[in-house]
């Protein structure tokens, strides 16, 4: 799994006119699922997510987490984070996982940040999406569970 995470002040998913999902302060990630991920990745990935302390305290400094802040969280499907430009200039999507896992797998990490208290929202799984945010800082961490 590879995500994108962006420290926001607000973000928000409209799809055809209609916000679907909207947060305040909190994080917008940006979840890629790969054709060989599993639930033991996807667990790993929405705790580390939850529990990572790029919030400042109240001395600046990036102290607290998700959690600690009772922020929320926007979560946005996109395959493209599997996008492979090495050849051509057309990305490949191989490595993507196939949509029917795909949706399963987010579905699951949704309900893995609720079981946290994590206040969640989200896009609308293989649908054009306009996503909106205030990135807070700039503040944008890469994770990708192939390199843990």
């Amino acid at each position: 799994m590879r995500a994108c995470i962006q420290r926001v002040s607000r973000a928000r998913v409209v799809v055809e006119s209609e916000t679907v999902g909207e947060i305040g302060r909190g994080g917008l990630v940006l979840l890629g699922i790969a054709g060989t991920d599993t639930d033991a990745e996807l667990n790993w990935l929405a705790d580390k997510i939850v529990g990572l302390r790029i919030f400042e305290d109240s001395a600046g400094k990036m102290n607290c987490s998700l959690s600690d802040i009772e922020g929320q969280i926007l979560v946005v499907s996109q395959f493209t984070l599997y996008g492979d430009c090495r050849k051509g200039r057309r990305p490949s999507f191989i490595s993507a996982a196939p949509p029917e896992m795909a949706e399963a797998m987010y579905e699951k990490f949704i309900a893995r940040l609720v079981e946290q208290g994590i206040t969640t929202a989200m896009g609308r799984f293989r649908t054009h999406m306009q996503v909106e945010l205030v990135n807070d800082g700039p503040v944008t961490i890469w994770i990708d569970t192939d390199q843990t």
